[in-house]
């Protein structure tokens, strides 16, 4: 199943809008507290299909019965781009445990690029939610190695793949190379066109230097 928030008007397009407008990108404290913002809105989304129970809960002055959510969630993203972003969802999702995946591109003299994987950090991951986060779906490739990574830790009741900006081509790629039972993917929004070097077009440029800086 594919979610796309943008589809529905929601604060989530402004936020979306200020993270692509080349003139706010300047401001870089402002880009990583949207991608915050925006994984706080994810989180709220996603709360909705969690496991519930009844709780008693007593106030001052008597007895309330809510329904709390019990799902054990790990919340996981890819270094570094996705730590801001991360942040929202742990804000909403503070008692969640965390797992971070450390892989980049290698860029070739032709242009081409490989996925380098270097480093998982996870705890046990089975029978829990899984909240994959990437601001950034292009290729897709990236998502398909920390997913499968990960699964070298357990397998998790559900796995939700979460991206700010996706190409429909990354859809697709993660649609066929992942298993979708149990996998939903969630984006803010979805361009059509991907370059030849798997940048997303209108995107909004290289998420991780727009938030940390430029890298050598």
């Amino acid at each position: 199943m594919l979610h796309i928030l943008a589809q529905n008007n929601s604060l989530m397009n402004l936020f979306i809008a200020e993270l692509r407008d080349k003139e706010i990108q300047n401001d870089s404290m402002r880009f990583r507290r949207n991608m915050e913002r925006i994984g706080e809105i994810f989180a709220y989304e996603i709360s909705k299909q969690l496991d519930y129970t009844e709780k008693k809960i007593t106030t001052p002055l008597g007895v309330s019965k809510m329904n709390v959510p019990v799902s054990n969630i790990v919340n996981a993203t890819i270094l570094r781009a996705g730590l801001p972003f991360h942040s929202g969802f742990l804000n909403y999702f503070d008692n969640a445990e965390n797992a971070f995946i450390s892989a980049h591109r290698k860029y070739h003299k032709d242009g081409s690029f490989t996925i380098l994987f270097e480093h998982l950090s996870s705890p046990h991951i089975d029978d829990k939610i899984l909240i994959l986060s990437d601001p950034m779906l292009a290729s897709g490739a990236s998502m398909e190695i920390a997913y499968k990574a990960l699964l070298k830790r357990g397998t998790p009741k559900h796995t939700h793949i979460v991206t700010i900006i996706a190409s429909n081509q990354g859809v697709n790629y993660v649609k066929k190379h992942i298993n979708m039972k149990n996998v939903t993917i969630w984006a803010g929004d979805v361009d059509d066109e991907l370059t030849s070097k798997s940048y997303i077009v209108p995107g909004l440029g290289d998420a991780g230097d727009l938030a940390f800086g430029s890298k050598m």
